[in-house]
């Protein structure tokens, strides 16, 4: 009888090498085409041209879109890329064959992933170029996120070049709100940031910082300076709820609704449309519309870190599907997991719990906020998602509130341990509140 096949056995014992010229000089020119990345309209500016260096590097982005990659490759060749890419992503239908033609390094994100590092180092012991996203995930709100701790350490201890891509405008063309693409420009830079002797000189949070200060951005205030049109054929606001999910006028929480080009307050009628530049345009003088998208998920988020300090018994729960990956097929298209069961999931004070069913029998589990920092997202924001004992889960909302969960769940690990640290430049929504409150006790 012949054995099952059990895809996840074979991806863990993959052998990795650099990618084939061949087939990498094809994804170069269909990349350079209107076929993928030429339609963007790309402005990539190379200040270090990584071909000039001979030995094994690593070139870091800030994660903003799905389709970075096609920038990446332009802006580094002819110097052939790995790219590192969410474990979970290669067992869907349409990209396990793309990946595995062009030699692309799994790595499980927010874990101790060993075979991750593992073909990570094959690559380095080739001399080949290793493409990662020291965020682990891309953008959620527009902006960047604080790179994962313990990148400083990775770094300084492979000690090989660092180089660098910071994006702009990548995110506004296609994001985690809606995945259709919203043809406009992209603009990169490449350079040279670390060299050898510069990590062996600088500390791991020496790095760490550099990185981020690199980073730093935030794509819907650039387009206010750079008035950049995105076509959306009239679907720029579909799912913007997804960030704007409490109403700035009366403070009610998923009441919005946003399609098609507005968002709206079901409960008191506040809201605007917004064009093709990202601009919001407020209903009549009484609706109170923030600035951007990603302003109205600060605020947000201030909200949270004020409430989860006045409430020390803070809840939410939301009923959700559970899904996880199959051993002997692929998922299809549509989806990134197949579903086993269902359950309600709660945020609290003392960690994240779920309690339920899986493939028919009772599974619950509680996480503390030691183990658990935040939240790799998947296609879109339908849906989250993490590894439990080495298992990859998503978790699928009854309604959208995944903005939130992610918010929630990142401050109440930074006000009960904050080893996932924010920015300095968010340093005001803190002011004169504690953080790490159980690593002081």
């Amino acid at each position: 009888m012949k054995k099952p096949r059990d895809l996840q056995q074979e991806l863990l014992h993959r052998k990795y090498k650099k990618p084939n010229p061949f087939i990498y000089f094809i994804y170069y020119v269909v990349g350079r085409t209107h076929l993928l990345g030429a339609k963007y309209h790309p402005h990539l500016v190379v200040k270090d041209k990584i071909s000039k260096c001979k030995g094994p590097c690593f070139l870091i982005w800030n994660h903003q879109s799905r389709r970075d990659h096609t920038f990446l490759t332009t802006a580094a060749w002819p110097r052939r890329l790995s790219i590192v890419c969410e474990y979970n992503s290669f067992f869907r239908e349409h990209l396990h064959w793309p990946f595995k033609m062009n030699r692309v390094l799994p790595k499980k994100v927010f874990v101790n992933d060993m075979a991750g590092i593992r073909a990570i180092r094959d690559i380095i012991k080739q001399n080949g170029c290793v493409a990662f996203s020291p965020e682990g995930t891309s953008s959620i709100f527009g902006d960047n996120q604080p790179i994962v701790p313990g990148t400083g350490r990775f770094l300084k201890a492979f000690n090989i070049p660092v180089y660098s891509m910071a994006l702009q405008g990548s995110y506004l063309t296609n994001n985690k709100i809606c995945a259709d693409d919203r043809l406009g420009e992209v603009y990169g830079e490449l350079k040279l940031l670390f060299t050898p002797e510069d990590l062996k000189n600088k500390s791991a949070e020496e790095i760490e910082d550099i990185i981020n200060n690199e980073f730093h951005h935030d794509d819907y205030e650039w387009n206010k300076k750079h008035h950049i049109k995105y076509k959306s054929n009239g679907t720029i606001c579909t799912n913007l709820e997804d960030i704007g999910y409490k109403c700035p006028r009366c403070g009610k929480e998923f009441q919005m609704v946003a399609k098609n080009n507005f968002i709206q307050c079901t409960s008191c009628g506040n809201g605007a449309t917004m064009d093709d530049y990202y601009d919001f345009h407020p209903f009549d003088e009484t609706c109170v519309i923030p600035e951007t998208p990603s302003k109205w998920a600060h605020q947000e988020r201030q909200d949270i870190i004020n409430e989860i300090r006045k409430d020390p018994n803070y809840s939410f729960s939301v009923h959700v599907k559970l899904g996880m990956l199959p051993h002997d097929h692929y998922v299809s298209k549509e989806v990134t997991s197949e579903i086993v069961g269902e359950g309600i999931y709660t945020i609290d004070h003392k960690g994240v719990h779920f309690n339920g069913v899986k493939n028919g029998e009772a599974f619950k589990f509680d996480m503390d906020y030691k183990t658990i920092w935040t939240y790799p997202m998947t296609v879109d924001l339908s849906v989250f998602s993490y590894y439990l004992d080495d298992e990859y889960y998503d978790f699928y909302p009854d309604y959208r509130c995944v903005g939130k969960i992610i918010m929630l769940t990142e401050e109440m690990h930074r006000y009960h341990v904050n080893r996932f640290k924010n920015f300095p430049w968010f340093d005001y929504m803190y002011e004169g509140k504690e953080l790490g409150i159980d690593e002081k006790k």
